[in-house]
């Protein structure tokens, strides 16, 4: 059943399950198990140990202890940490004060997580989980959902790190695209050059983030996050109040300090933004050969190990400024363990995300999908269209778009050099738009959770109201690509793309008024 059409049913049993119950661990659970006994032909003993496998390989991978995962685990735990005792310190609740003087209003507030998304490009990851600690107390304070949060953050993190070629993202799909153009000698194209000319056609990606600031300059929210945009509205309730296993969310488990400062808050973030960037600047140099450049320490960084340095450190800092206040407060112990508690819930959905993403790959899904559009005898036009369609499905079935730009670049510029030269870059950059697409939908995707998880949203309410937002930018897309598939001509298609979008926000509008 591996590599075949059999090979998308436990990924879609997931998904279904998660829709339908919108409880995600038990879905995960559902995929994972079901996946196990179509790799092994319903053998159970044999199901049992491919699961087991999948867990135990998210800690020891070849008799080696997998550290990248470790750090990645121990950095959500310095997250929640460092907000306890920002929280505790009172930073939060001063910070929220100073900022509601500034900006008056809840569309000025939503701004602050758009604007920060796109400052803070240089990895997915840190982008989710630091946009989110900055704009919390504010979006609190101007009632915005962490649903709406959530959606602000995501929409701005991965569609920044696939367009700036200085990111984790950016340096990988460089390289990557460096090695194709070696592999089929096309003399004519450079790794960087071309990664540069494809950021107009990566309509996607640009798309999500322009949708992000027409949402709030409209005040569109239809759907699922006009519920929890109304609730959080009339109540000041921000996340659904039947909701237990939200991330981040400390439920004044400890008393605030009355006398805290901004500094208690924005210092530790500092400190987090400084020692990751320059932990991955470090680690680049270290990992890069002579003559190192910005490219080559992006592409060469150790993102997690970083993000573990810089999260270590912030923590620190926070406990420090904690430590030091004399109004009475709570014990130090009680702090770190409720802000280790608040994380769990992500740090077991993201746990079952690795293992289905495992289980998903040895079904070879992935390559069943590729193998489709390989054998697939459509018009050269619609090339781009098509790559964004699968490479979409293919990301929001393995919750991967790294692992979609691993098989599917090649094959796409295969296709494009043993066809039509001309369309190498639109096939590549479909490739890059169609996963980030694929990502934002995927329940198990590790940027989604993390989205979920710095918002201090439940991860199903972040899928089920994004989901919505990121077709409407998906159609806009295929648009398009039609366009840009039928001229030729990159700029006329990403701007009638934005148009088109500007029009159904319009229209949206009034239908939900």
């Amino acid at each position: 059943m591996t590599g075949t059409i059999y090979s998308l049913i436990p990924p879609l049993i997931m998904i279904v399950l998660v829709l339908l119950t919108r409880k995600v661990l038990l879905s995960l659970g559902a995929g994972i198990i079901v996946g196990a006994l179509f790799i092994h032909q319903f053998n159970v003993p044999d199901s049992i140990k491919a699961v087991w496998n999948s867990f135990y390989g998210i800690f020891i991978d070849d008799s080696t202890l997998n550290i990248g995962n470790l750090y990645l685990l121990l950095f959500l735990i310095f997250l929640g940490m460092m907000t306890a005792f920002m929280t505790a310190s009172g930073g939060t609740r001063a910070f929220g004060a100073w900022a509601s003087t500034k900006v008056k209003t809840k569309k000025g507030a939503q701004f602050l997580p758009s604007i920060l998304g796109i400052i803070i490009f240089i990895d997915d990851y840190f982008n989710s989980l630091a946009v989110g600690q900055v704009s919390r107390p504010l979006t609190d304070r101007h009632k915005v959902s962490r649903a709406k949060l959530a959606y602000l953050i995501d929409s701005t993190s991965a569609p920044m790190a696939v367009l700036s070629p200085v990111s984790s993202w950016g340096a990988y799909i460089i390289g990557t695209i460096g090695i194709i153009i070696t592999d089929h000698e096309l003399t004519n194209f450079q790794a960087l050059g071309s990664f540069i000319h494809m950021i107009p056609m990566n309509i996607y990606a640009i798309v999500a983030i322009v949708s992000v600031f027409f949402v709030t300059v409209f005040k569109l929210d239809f759907g699922a996050m006009k519920k929890h945009e109304k609730r959080a509205e009339e109540t000041g309730e921000l996340v659904d109040p039947s909701r237990t296993d939200i991330p981040g969310d400390l439920k004044d488990q400890f008393k605030e300090v009355q006398s805290g400062r901004i500094s208690h808050l924005l210092v530790p973030i500092v400190v987090l933004v400084l020692g990751t960037v320059t932990a991955m600047i470090t680690t680049g140099i270290q990992s890069s050969e002579a003559g190192a450049t910005l490219l080559t320490i992006f592409e060469n960084t150790n993102v997690n190990l970083s993000l573990f340095c810089g999260g270590l450190l912030a923590v620190l800092i926070a406990f420090l400024f904690y430590i030091f206040q004399r109004e009475p407060k709570s014990p130090s112990l009680k702090v770190f363990a409720e802000g280790t508690k608040s994380m769990l819930p992500a740090i077991y959905i993201l746990i079952l995300a690795w293992m289905i993403g495992t289980i998903i790959e040895n079904l070879q899904t992935g390559k069943y999908l590729a193998q489709v559009v390989q054998e697939s005898q459509l018009s050269l036009s619609y090339l781009p269209l098509i790559i964004f369609l699968v490479c979409g499905f293919m990301a929001f079935a393995t919750g991967s778009s790294w692992g979609t730009f691993g098989i599917m670049l090649p094959i796409a510029g295969q296709i494009a050099v043993t066809t039509d030269v001309e369309m190498f870059l639109p096939a590549l950059a479909a490739v890059l738009a169609g996963s980030v697409f694929g990502d934002h939908c995927s329940p198990i995707s590790d940027t989604t959770i993390l989205s979920s998880t710095g918002a201090g949203s439940h991860h199903i309410d972040h899928v089920i109201t994004q989901i919505p937002y990121a077709i409407i930018a998906a159609l806009v897309t295929v648009v398009g690509y039609l366009i840009l598939g039928f001229t030729g001509y990159v700029w006329i298609s990403l701007f009638a793309s934005i148009l088109l979008l500007l029009f159904i926000v319009l229209v949206l509008k009034r239908i939900v008024q």
